[in-house]
């Protein structure tokens, strides 16, 4: 196992010491390591290819080789800027990646992950980006080796670092409930509120897991929702088209981590839906399902920024008073509407995990 002091440490051995990143569940006690001394030179981005942004714009001012972290499922959206600006043919600018490697071969994990993690590697080999495994404390003396080779070259190089590598610390996040509204409590009252045939499509991380445990556990159908168990950032867009050709209502239930990591998805849904779109966005201030860091979203004035984009009808939710009459209200509503929910952070443990992908889309799509 590997401690999180002697990655930092050799990091900044080596002058890197601005990090941004989006928070990851491998990675967690690098982001609350950072957090909790309140390092100056930390940045959470609200996308993978914000944070290779930054990275690439600190490094143009300082001439330091800057640390980006993610996941490997975000090293998609951080692939344009890591090709079209900083690749050694293009501006050849140097980056260290941190990046958490779910799906490794060696590691049974979900299918979306299985996925990236199989081909995670060749993608660092097709960018010509060097890296090393991290597992042992052997192990980041080769990637010291490496980012010096990077600096002096100019290159880009990266770290995989699998679940249960890190070691765990006593340095966490304690979780804050910025709001009091239970969200368990919220989402079983739509659940038996909501009107014949609507759809449900949800965004990935606790969203989708809360709504499949809440159905299972109260036995209510659970044939007319499709789990976006990736994908972060692209609920909306999923919604929207499927709407778009669908009588259906179509509820798109997103989170605020992911409603921030492509915001220009929202307009184009405020642009184009139809009244049958319904969206209701979850709001704690926070990624819950990562380890409670927070998405900056409590001094966002979200019914003006709402109204920007199109919709025409704006709610709130924070409380339990007259919820059921609030929810039908919403989801009446003639107009292009939005529903912003402030909710306290999850209180279930173990939630379970959607599995058997294909039966749950060929029940989303029937009739």
């Amino acid at each position: 196992m590997i401690k999180i002091k002697k990655l930092i440490d050799l990091l900044k051995k080596n002058k890197s010491d601005f990090f941004t990143g989006v928070p990851d569940s491998i990675l967690k006690e690098l982001s609350y390591s950072l957090q909790s001394k309140n390092y100056k030179n930390h940045i959470l981005a609200t996308n993978e290819g914000s944070a290779v942004s930054l990275g690439i714009g600190k490094y143009l001012s300082t001439q330091k080789v800057p640390v980006v972290y993610m996941q490997n499922s975000g090293l998609s959206n951080a692939l344009n800027p890591l090709i079209s600006i900083a690749h050694e043919k293009v501006y050849s600018i140097p980056l260290i990646l941190i990046i958490g490697w779910r799906g490794s071969p060696r590691i049974k994990d979900e299918p979306q992950h299985n996925v990236k993690g199989k081909i995670t590697e060749q993608l660092l080999k097709l960018l010509n980006i060097k890296y090393t495994i991290l597992r042992t404390n052997l192990d980041l003396k080769k990637f010291d080796k490496q980012i010096k080779i990077a600096k002096k070259n100019k290159r880009i190089v990266a770290c995989l670092i699998e679940q249960g590598v890190i070691e765990k610390t006593k340095k966490t996040i304690k979780k804050k409930d910025f709001y009091k509204l239970n969200k368990e409590f919220f989402l079983k009252t739509l659940l038996e509120n909501l009107p014949n045939k609507s759809k449900i499509i949800s965004s990935t991380g606790y969203n989708s897991r809360e709504l499949m445990y809440l159905r299972e556990k109260f036995k209510i159908k659970k044939t007319n929702d499709f789990y976006m168990v990736g994908g972060m950032g692209h609920t909306s867009s999923v919604a929207l088209g499927y709407s778009l050709s669908s009588k259906n209502k179509t509820i798109c239930i997103d989170g605020d981590g992911s409603f921030l990591m492509h915001l220009g998805a929202i307009k184009t849904a405020g642009n184009f839906a139809k009244k049958n779109f319904k969206y209701i966005l979850m709001n704690n201030n926070a990624h819950d399902s990562v380890g409670g860091q927070t998405t900056y979203f409590n001094n966002i004035n979200i019914k003006e920024m709402s109204k920007s984009f199109g919709f025409k009808a704006f709610y709130s939710i924070n409380d339990k008073k007259n919820l059921k009459q609030n929810i039908k209200r919403f989801l009446s509503s003639k107009n292009l509407s939005f529903l912003e929910v402030k909710i306290a952070n999850s209180k279930i443990k173990n939630l379970p995990r959607p599995t058997n992908l294909i039966k749950i889309k060929d029940q989303f799509i029937k009739k």
